[in-house]
């Protein structure tokens, strides 16, 4: 007796399987192709400048002049996902730009500045970072780290620098930004600015991706719990920025900085990831060993300078206190947390 040939009927159960799974799993896990899109948005504490080898590469036609680099928390975070997927692959977006200011998220459109090879006519103007990501009902996440230009923070660390060189002949940086000269905004006036502009920025990254998880990451302890714990003059450390006033720009200045993105993610019901707890004992005054934030002057890949700030000439180069690999390495860890958990949620 002929038996019937079973393949067609374990083809049709293959499909009613297949259209169950579909059914009951996830929609993103129901598509083998389909990834969760994540958007890295931010500034130099994002980009990673000099932690590794360019991201496009030098020479790359499509260079910006944003400084991403590889072993930036974003790169580390995206290999951890690859390595082992939340439910399913994730797609990194990363637009993040050194130099960038809150309004460079959302609003205007920034021209870089790096110092990396630049172009005979300089770097061109970008869109909006939200733009650039392409930001959609489609992004799952998105992670944002910017707030330390709008002070500018780089820019207050060179005036103590300045003062502090000046000694008792000059006034000190906290006075100095505490009650400043014609046309000098105060501490007080720039944080109190930043809000408004953080809030802002974020209602328009909620618009651009409804649908998505808003992750915003804190600075790091950039500064030791006590100044008196730097080295004076020391160009890797924090050079000849006072003890007083490396406590002032602590306290009064990156503390706030922090509290007012996490004050306002948490208004708008957002992640904040906090990379200051955790680095506290690692600031720019420990030794090379312990550092996770390179001084004024520190270690870097080849393709970063060093003449600003004369650092080459102590066979250093000019990192301006920002993260290293252990640095982000840190960061990432918290990062990567924050986004799995996000994605379960999702």
């Amino acid at each position: 007796m002929r038996h019937p040939d079973p393949r067609p009927r374990a083809r049709v159960l293959a499909v009613g399987l297949g259209l169950t799974a579909a059914a009951i799993l996830p929609s993103g896990l129901a598509g083998a192709s389909d990834k969760y899109q994540w958007a890295a948005l931010g500034d130099s504490f994002t980009t990673g400048v000099f932690v590794g080898e360019p991201r496009p590469a030098l020479g790359d036609a499509s260079r910006d002049g944003c400084d991403r680099t590889a072993n930036a928390y974003p790169d580390l975070v995206d290999r951890a996902l690859a390595a082992s997927p939340p439910g399913k692959p994730v797609r990194l977006t990363d637009v993040s730009c050194s130099g960038a200011t809150v309004a460079d998220i959302a609003t205007t459109r920034q021209t870089p500045i790096s110092p990396v090879q630049p172009p005979a006519g300089g770097w061109s103007a970008l869109d909006q970072q939200t733009t650039r990501a392409e930001l959609g009902d489609g992004t799952d996440v998105v992670t944002i780290g910017i707030g330390a230009n709008d002070l500018p923070f780089g820019v207050m660390l060179l005036k103590c620098l300045e003062l502090g060189h000046a000694g008792r002949a000059g006034r000190s940086c906290r006075d100095y930004y505490t009650d400043p000269p014609e046309g000098e905004a105060s501490i007080r006036d720039r944080l109190d600015r930043l809000q408004d502009e953080f809030i802002g920025m974020l209602a328009k990254v909620h618009r651009a991706a409804p649908n998505a998880k808003v992750i915003t990451v804190g600075y790091p302890a950039v500064l030791p719990e006590k100044g008196s714990a730097c080295t004076g003059g020391d160009p890797t450390q924090l050079g000849s920025i006072t003890a007083d006033d490396i406590n002032w720009l602590r306290d009064e200045v990156l503390a706030p900085l922090n509290r007012t993105i996490q004050r306002v993610s948490e208004a708008f019901g957002d992640r904040y990831v906090d990379v200051h707890a955790s680095s506290v004992g690692h600031d720019a005054c420990r030794p090379e060993e312990t550092r996770w934030v390179e001084g004024l002057c520190g270690n870097a890949e080849d393709h970063w300078p060093g003449s600003f700030l004369n650092c080459a000439a102590i066979d250093k180069r000019t990192t301006l206190a920002h993260p290293n690999a252990a640095g982000y390495a840190d960061t990432a860890a918290h990062v990567e947390r924050a986004i799995r958990d996000a994605l379960l949620e999702h």
